[in-house]
């Protein structure tokens, strides 16, 4: 999911790893649209998801170098793995206005729509884990 910090031409990209079981996000990282921002998203994934989870992305190669070959899926959009991410992106773009339109909800530092969404998360997690 990709937003803008201070204009449109800087774009950042929110990473997310999510459980597709309880449907709560593990991980959460902001960045580029690179390997190494994979890479990072993958280091704050907790040990116990690393170790036994299956990954299930879009075919997006940054994935690749990112999360290891044996525990990684690149599927395609009729495999229908990916629609709990796509449903949780459409929630965040309703609940989030930093999310809404591009073109008017700018923020002027990454950490400010970064805190917001982290926010959101936390009390979605928190609802889901209660229900």
């Amino acid at each position: 999911m990709a937003s803008f910090v201070q204009k449109q031409a800087k774009k950042h990209w929110m990473w997310r790893a999510m459980d597709a079981t309880t449907r709560q996000v593990s991980a959460l990282h902001g960045g580029d649209r690179s390997r190494t921002s994979a890479k990072r998203l993958w280091a704050k994934i907790p040990e116990a998801y690393r170790q036994h989870a299956t990954f299930d992305t879009d075919q997006y190669v940054g994935y690749e170098g990112g999360i290891p070959a044996a525990q990684h899926r690149a599927i395609s959009k009729l495999a229908r793995k990916t629609n709990q991410i796509e449903r949780f992106n459409n929630t965040l773009r309703q609940r989030v206005s930093r999310l809404v339109r591009e073109a008017l909800s700018f923020s002027q530092k990454l950490a400010n729509p970064l805190g917001a969404i982290k926010l959101f998360i936390c009390h979605d997690n928190v609802t889901r884990a209660a229900a």
